[in-house]
């Protein structure tokens, strides 16, 4: 069995749970998020608290338990606190400012690069240097910070790109005569 499956999800007050079709719904303050339930495994209701476990006679329900697990963690967290990545732009003349549901970004290219939100999430720019792309599913929030990272990932001679606020970049060392 996995590690991860022992411990149950917490579930705050506010936040409702229910499975029905093999859909997984969870409701809470910000929004509600549904996910495919995976077969090979069961969650049982205790009280204020989810338990995965394996389903019998299943192969691959040791594993998959941990899977589920997280992903009903990171729903719960989602429709109660909500998940945030923050992105910074290093290079000179390099801009971003968000309008609406689009992002603006200016890298130095001949041309802007617009990029449009999914729905339910949220752009921010506090500083034209800065990113904060804010929304209430992990999954989403984090593939739309890599596809923003993408359009000029940073380069390792000096640096410049769009780098999560948190990444090190190495800068390698340039050739010597």
């Amino acid at each position: 069995m996995s590690r991860v499956a022992k411990y149950p999800v917490e579930l705050p007050k506010g936040v409702d749970f229910s499975i029905a079709g093999g859909q997984i719904t969870v409701k809470g303050p910000l929004g509600s998020l549904t996910q495919p339930m995976l077969p090979s495994v069961v969650i049982e209701k205790e009280g204020e608290s989810l338990q995965v476990k394996a389903a019998e006679g299943t192969v691959d329900g040791g594993a998959m338990s941990g899977t589920q697990r997280a992903l009903l963690n990171n729903m719960v967290t989602g429709v109660t606190k909500g998940f945030e990545r923050k992105l910074t732009l290093v290079g000179v003349g390099y801009r971003a400012q968000a309008q609406g549901s689009k992002l603006n970004l200016t890298l130095g290219f001949s041309h802007p690069v617009v990029h449009d939100m999914p729905e339910g999430i949220k752009v921010e720019t506090p500083s034209q240097t800065e990113i904060i792309i804010k929304g209430i599913n992990k999954q989403v929030v984090g593939q739309v910070a890599a596809d923003v990272r993408a359009y000029r990932a940073p380069e390792p001679y000096k640096g410049k790109g769009v780098r999560y606020s948190d990444e090190t970049v190495v800068i390698k060392e340039t050739k010597k005569k």
